[in-house]
């Protein structure tokens, strides 16, 4: 078989990753040292400046705002989650510290996400396209963070073991939000049911063959974005939906089309209900976590808290949870590319063409740049797939 890269290929391909690998190293310490930075010198004149620009607005907006039929069922509502007056100084604390993180991870994730992927011939991204898609980004992260915002910390106001209260709902949606992915992926690109043809008739053969039921098979335009290949399964039951973007049509062959469909097939009959139970449980952790978190910052009065669910425990919270994020990552990662590893045999087995699935591992592998030997701590640092050298390799396995 001829070599997976080229020797200018894989040149380029080190060259790509190689920021990426000092990123990698570097980025938990700049997110300790921002994190230590804004508890011990941002959160006080931050808050000052959040509650006094919420007083202004409450004075020269509140009157005509709380009166006007639309907005006055907003205000309501607020005043209601939160228990008390205070909730927009509260909101705006949050969204000052959030933009305020953005802005400074700003240039590296121009540089990361348009730049880089420019250079090494990754992204169709327009100045305009990656800056739409930034605003849509930060606009559903601003969506969440408020949600986040009233619905704990309003709870945590006004209940004891709002933990419990806001945790139990939380950890059954859960069980059942995968059902939303189709939904969730239309919100950045557009997608179009496949069209009918041979390749059509085959996946749903394919999928016959392995007992999946699905809804649809859809085309997902993420050219506009990125050249790169993808292809994954949406959803669970009645929304199950085989999505496979516009690249990898135009790239692989039908029976390479297969054998990836067939290896996100793999995924479909994993033991799901196990971790998210897991999961389930573990948010439940994490709230009761928090809930200590509040109730010590409230005792020993750090930065001027003198209750429970006061919004400057905010940025101490964010760091706990990427504690614990870094912490599970390796752990977590062992365990997704073992997935991905029964997925490949999976796969394999479906389609019984080893040659097909060779192949589309192998130009996947071009199109997507991917680096066939990473540095040995950067995939016991967490990352979700096996190296493509490896994945090759056992293919040939016995």
């Amino acid at each position: 078989m001829e070599p997976l890269f080229t020797p200018e290929q894989l040149a380029d391909i080190h060259a790509y990753h190689q920021p990426y690998y000092i990123r990698a190293a570097v980025d938990p310490l700049v997110r300790l040292a921002l994190s230590a930075l804004i508890l011990a010198v941002l959160v006080r004149p931050v808050y000052r400046g959040a509650t006094a620009a919420a007083a202004s607005l409450e004075r020269r907006l509140g009157g005509t705002l709380r009166k006007a039929p639309v907005s006055r069922a907003f205000f309501s509502a607020m005043d209601r989650l939160w228990g008390e007056p205070g909730w927009g100084a509260a909101l705006l604390f949050a969204l000052f510290i959030d933009l305020a993180t953005q802005l400074l991870y700003a240039p590296a994730n121009v540089y990361f996400f348009y730049v880089l992927e420019h250079r090494h011939g990754l992204s169709n991204d327009t100045p305009a396209t990656f800056a739409w898609m930034w605003f849509k980004g930060t606009l559903v992260g601003a969506i969440a963070l408020t949600a986040l915002v009233i619905g704990l910390y309003g709870l945590a106001r006004r209940v004891r073991r709002w933990w419990l209260v806001l945790g139990v709902p939380v950890a059954l949606l859960m069980l059942v939000a995968a059902a939303l992915d189709p939904y969730r992926a239309r919100l950045y690109y557009d997608q179009t049911p496949l069209q009918e043809g041979p390749l059509r008739s085959r996946i749903t053969e394919l999928m016959r063959k392995a007992d999946i039921t699905f809804s649809d098979v859809v085309v997902e335009k993420t050219s506009v974005q990125s050249k790169r290949i993808q292809a994954y399964f949406a959803g669970q039951g009645p929304t199950r939906t085989i999505v496979l973007n516009d690249v990898i049509l135009g790239e692989l062959a039908e029976d390479e089309v297969l054998a990836a469909v067939a290896h996100e097939a793999g995924h479909v009959n994993e033991p799901r209900w196990p971790g998210r139970i897991f999961s389930s449980l573990a948010v439940l952790a994490l709230l009761f976590l928090i809930d200590q978190l509040l109730r010590l910052s409230a005792r020993r009065g750090w930065w001027g808290i003198q209750r429970s669910g006061d919004i400057r425990t905010l940025p101490l919270i964010s760091l706990v949870v990427f504690l614990l994020i870094t912490l599970a990552a390796p752990v977590a990662g062992a365990l997704s590319r073992e997935r991905e590893r029964e997925a490949d045999r999976y796969g394999l087995n479906l389609t019984g063409d080893s040659g097909a699935f060779r192949r589309m591992l192998v130009k996947a592998a071009r199109v997507n740049k991917m680096d066939p030997e990473p540095p040995r701590w950067v995939v016991l640092k967490g990352m979700s797939h096996p190296p493509i050298g490896e994945r090759l390799t056992a293919l040939d396995a016995p």
